[in-house]
């Protein structure tokens, strides 16, 4: 793993999709800079906040920070800097 990683949760529960990004975290190395989470805009509301919640506010130790992806359809976890 190099970089980026990117998870498409769509059609996910919230549930299984916190399974999955954690487990993305947990195997996440040194060389990934960022975690980029595809949830989708028009249904993905509900996953897009279960992400800001469980995953801001130094939650998980290996996240920096939340940001917004480049559409309204994708939320990007920060692991370390470029």
């Amino acid at each position: 793993m190099t970089g980026n990683i990117e998870i498409d949760l769509h059609g996910m529960r919230a549930e299984d999709a916190k399974k999955k990004i954690d487990q993305a975290i947990r195997a996440a190395d040194k060389s990934v800079y960022r975690i980029r989470l595809i949830h989708g805009y028009h249904r993905g509301h509900g996953l897009k906040d279960m992400i800001w919640d469980e995953y801001s506010y130094n939650r998980n130790p290996k996240v920096l920070r939340v940001e917004g992806g480049f559409n309204d359809g994708i939320t990007e976890l920060v692991l370390r800097e470029y």
